[in-house]
């Protein structure tokens, strides 16, 4: 399975792409696939604040519920409420139109205790 090499990972399985100080948080294709079908996702309230590594929703599953883990910290500025009618979308498109918040990035610094592409498949692997 290849990962976008343009994203970092966390060991929780979440990913985070920046564009400029906005940065994207989603779950890698590996825990939705873990996880299974997806029937629904708990979203942060646009405005809260994020701690790294600090729990921010919940995403359930036919299999399981399971936390969702800050990868970096920030104020989120976005929710994709796509996922409240659609939270299949973590299965079909997770790197994609299966993103979960946009947040205002605090601390870039956090992003050098990320994965990248090469080291986050080894681990899964």
């Amino acid at each position: 399975m290849a990962y976008p090499d343009d994203l970092r990972y966390s060991k929780e399985h979440e990913w985070v792409r920046v564009e400029g100080s906005t940065a994207t948080i989603g779950i890698t294709s590996f825990a939705a696939d873990e996880l299974g079908d997806v029937v629904f996702v708990e979203l942060p309230e646009v405005g809260a604040t994020l701690s790294q590594f600090g729990t921010f929703g919940v995403v359930e599953s036919v299999k399981a519920v399971s936390d969702l883990y800050a990868p970096i910290s920030g104020e989120v500025i976005e929710v994709n409420e796509a996922l409240r009618d659609s939270p299949e979308l973590l299965n079909a498109d997770a790197f994609g139109e299966g993103w979960i918040a946009k947040v205002e990035l605090t601390d870039a610094g956090q992003l050098d205790g990320l994965m990248d592409a090469t080291t986050y498949a080894e681990e899964v692997a």
